[in-house]
């Protein structure tokens, strides 16, 4: 069953996108054959609370067979609810966006957060971005995240799992190589933002970390979901070996 881990729906503010409802996403899992989607609720990034949540979940309920909600949590006092709300929903993981809410990534409510979630058996979804830094509004403060408070949090508790969506080549190698093999183990790359040829960071990373650490990831409705396949095409893969990326390693990581 072919899984896209980074998949939004709603308004993000700093830019029209064409259509941010479930339909729109169903329309283009049906187009290139994604059986199932980690579907995060845009708005909930830059709100003050997890009032996001319901939302989602309401939006989502008639689609519940292949868009599985990734409800936002922020840290501070109601992060406990907000986690057993989300594990109540039957989520697979829930996102933390500390550089949109201006918290130090790697600080003391984000280690707490993140080893609350390994308690409740919830991995953390963490985007290193949404947009290109050339291209984002002056309005768009908040700084990527820094590959830095990715070690500091799978290091918190270990039990803690994370998947980082939308990291390049060199900010992956910083954390897999500066990790020990368990810590390593328990993170996992999309593939959203890894160039493909003529650089060739997907192919150079598969080669020295192993295939086993990357899943799919599209960024739609903010990137063009097309690409993350093209890429897979590109490494000239053998079936097995792209099934692993399209499903096996997420679902053998999930239960490990």
């Amino acid at each position: 069953m072919t899984t896209d881990v980074a998949a939004y729906v709603g308004a993000y503010p700093y830019r029209h996108l064409p259509d941010v409802t479930p339909g729109g996403l169903l329309r283009h899992m049906d187009r290139l054959g994604i059986d199932q989607a980690w579907v995060g609720h845009l708005p909930s990034a830059f709100s003050e609370s997890a009032s996001g949540t319901p939302d989602l979940l309401r939006t989502l309920k008639p689609h519940s067979d292949r868009l599985l909600p990734v409800p936002t949590v922020h840290p501070g006092p109601q992060f406990a609810q907000d986690l057993n709300e989300a594990g109540a929903a039957g989520a697979p993981a829930v996102r933390v966006y500390p550089m949109q809410r201006g918290l130090d990534p790697a600080g003391a409510e984000m280690r707490v957060l993140a080893s609350g979630a390994a308690a409740a058996g919830l991995p953390i979804v963490l985007a290193v971005r949404f947009e290109d830094p050339r291209q984002r509004q002056p309005q768009d403060t908040a700084p990527d995240l820094p590959a830095a408070a990715v070690r500091a949090l799978v290091r918190a508790d270990p039990e803690v799992r994370l998947l980082v969506s939308h990291a390049e080549r060199s900010f992956i190698e910083e954390v897999h190589f500066g990790s020990t093999p368990g810590e390593a183990r328990r993170i996992l790359w999309d593939i959203a933002w890894v160039w493909g040829p003529p650089e060739d960071h997907l192919a150079l990373l598969v080669e020295t970390m192993g295939i086993e650490r990357f899943v799919l990831g599209t960024g739609m409705p903010l990137r063009i979901p097309d690409t993350a396949f093209a890429r897979l095409d590109l490494l000239d893969l053998t079936p097995e070996r792209r099934r692993l990326v399209l499903a096996g390693n997420l679902d053998r990581w999930r239960v490990s």
